[in-house]
């Protein structure tokens, strides 16, 4: 595909930039277009593809063909919207639930609410699924409350298979956010999970397991358990293992306490670059010099601000809550900071994610930690990084560079004045419209 965008914002400047094919092929004013197709930018602003660092493309998927229960503040809500799912579904299909926070949910309650089918229920936070008898029963799996945790592993083999998740109209979805590429988060030890990836039509760098080496392989995701965290011999034989495929690390760190031991581990087999911790949900002060000492990149959600935040001040400890999901004092430090959403466990849009990582509201309209707020260009930055240098400098439109852009219908400031996806007009990816509003 060879195009002209005339009259587009580029670095603050309004020029033309020619495409053609994968590359940038020219940024200037007057552009000759020799038969190209033409596009009238009108002023908006021309970027690179943005890239969210950390997303679970087949869980997306999934919730896409389940109960949201996100929200839903009692037991008698839950309830109800199981029994309505349960109405309009086919005899002997399971029901899939997720997004659940807040009342408590055991086997009991799911049995009250749906005895007949096979019901599971995920936590939010993707760790925790809740099986009524029936699905219990099906799986062969005796937990007298129905909780299974971190147990995603054993019930894909047991589940029932369900349709081929349609990952295409989730590539669809994130393109119209002006995402070109994604980091797929999830530890899958599955070659098939791999293959499926590539269906999005975005440029996917995919974590696994550290035993599942494959060809373009991203970093090998490392899970500290928070409720029972691993020795530090069986965390260093992990990382041992990744480094045996000449990987990178990535390891899951929500609490302080394992992320203290993941920096113990990395001082004995040493830090690469690429190294990162997914999420940081609490730093406290002394770990961020001892982060920007190893130059350990931290992907981060500050959209959970917005949509946890007043969760976090009613549940999260006392202590904790000064190193929440922190920013700006990780830069301030020389920390390598990266954005993703987590999504499907928190919202796919990167456009909501800057504007948390800017005013650092809750939906209440709390402010959690303002002093960890950062300006808008730098929280777009974030999301600008390559994706195989989360944190790294941001990357631009300019003579060369790949044609993975997105065009906004106004100028940036304008833009991120108030963030919003909907003002996305138009995304390629290496070249080729992936959406088109």
């Amino acid at each position: 595909m060879t195009v002209v965008f005339r009259d587009v914002e580029v670095s603050g400047r309004c020029v033309d930039v020619r495409v053609d094919g994968a590359t940038v092929a020219e940024v200037g004013e007057d552009i000759d277009a020799g038969g190209a197709e033409e596009v009238d930018g009108r002023g908006g602003a021309l970027l690179s593809g943005l890239h969210d660092h950390h997303v679970h493309l087949l869980a997306m998927a999934a919730a896409d063909r389940s109960v949201e229960l996100a929200g839903l503040a009692d037991g008698a809500a839950i309830a109800g919207a199981l029994r309505a799912a349960d109405a309009s579904l086919p005899a002997g299909v399971w029901l899939r639930a997720v997004g659940w926070h807040g009342p408590q949910l055991d086997r009991v309650a799911l049995d009250a609410a749906v005895a007949e089918r096979p019901v599971r229920v995920q936590h939010r936070s993707g760790a925790l699924w809740v099986l009524n008898t029936r699905a219990l029963d099906a799986v062969g799996l005796d937990a007298p409350d129905g909780r299974l945790f971190r147990m995603d592993d054993v019930l894909r083999t047991r589940v029932p298979p369900e349709a081929t998740p349609d990952v295409a109209a989730i590539g669809r979805r994130l393109a119209s956010y002006g995402l070109t590429g994604v980091t797929d988060a999830t530890p899958t030890d599955r070659p098939t999970d791999i293959a499926l990836l590539e269906r999005s039509g975005l440029d996917v760098l995919a974590m696994s397991a550290p035993a599942l080496p494959f060809d373009g392989n991203g970093p090998a995701k490392i899970l500290v358990e928070d409720h029972a965290l691993p020795s530090i011999d069986d965390l260093v034989e992990q990382m041992r293992s990744a480094r045996a495929s000449r990987r990178r690390i990535a390891v899951h760190c929500v609490t302080a306490a394992s992320l203290v031991l993941a920096l113990a581990a990395f001082d004995v087999v040493g830090v690469e670059r690429g190294d990162r911790v997914e999420h940081g949900s609490v730093i406290p002060d002394d770990v961020v010099s001892a982060l920007a000492t190893r130059q350990l990149t931290v992907v981060t959600q500050p959209n959970f601000i917005a949509e946890r935040g007043d969760d976090y001040l009613a549940e999260v400890e006392d202590s904790d809550q000064p190193f929440l999901y922190r920013c700006r004092s990780l830069l301030d430090a020389g920390v390598p900071v990266a954005f993703g959403t987590d999504a499907p466990f928190g919202d796919a849009d990167p456009w909501k994610a800057v504007a948390a990582a800017v005013n650092r509201r809750t939906a209440g309209g709390a402010t959690v930690l303002a002093e960890e707020a950062v300006d808008p260009v730098t929280a777009l930055s974030r999301f600008l990084s390559p994706a195989d240098e989360p944190g790294g400098p941001p990357r631009r439109v300019e003579t060369g560079a790949e044609a993975d852009l997105v065009l906004l219908d106004a100028p940036l400031g304008e833009m991120l004045a108030e963030p919003s996806a909907e003002r996305v007009r138009m995304t390629l990816g290496t070249g080729e419209v992936l959406f088109c509003r």
